[in-house]
């Protein structure tokens, strides 16, 4: 039994109304890139790095929540003006980050378990 909720979002919108209905709990977000029907996205580092951060998602602590957000499309991505970058401060995909701390890991960092499970695990 994990003793964590995972939900899943597609873009800011959704993403903002998940972080509303979780205040108060520790939260964790993956954002990678959109996914095509085989279920594979268009950024190849966010195919390599979601298995190893699901393998790490046992070390979250007791009664979180973990958003795995798809960003959108790669051309909505790549302006410099969308929400994810404008308002979040993301610099790249993969990024996993703890809501409301400066804690976050980007791109190739996604991709090594141990820093994975030090930003789960950390206080």
């Amino acid at each position: 039994m994990a003793n964590y909720t995972e939900v899943k979002v597609h873009g800011y919108e959704e993403y903002s109304r998940e972080l509303e209905k979780h205040k108060g709990k520790p939260v964790f977000a993956l954002f990678c890139g959109d996914k095509d029907e085989q279920g594979v996205s268009w950024c190849p580092d966010c195919v390599t790095a979601e298995p190893v951060v699901r393998k790490e998602l046992t070390h979250l602590p007791e009664g979180s929540v973990f958003i795995y957000c798809q960003v959108g499309e790669r051309p909505y991505w790549k302006d410099p003006n969308n929400e994810f970058k404008r308002i979040l401060k993301l610099k790249g995909v993969p990024t996993l980050l703890k809501e409301g701390t400066p804690q976050k890991l980007t791109e190739e960092e996604c991709l090594k378990s141990d820093l994975v499970q030090m930003l789960f695990s950390e206080d």
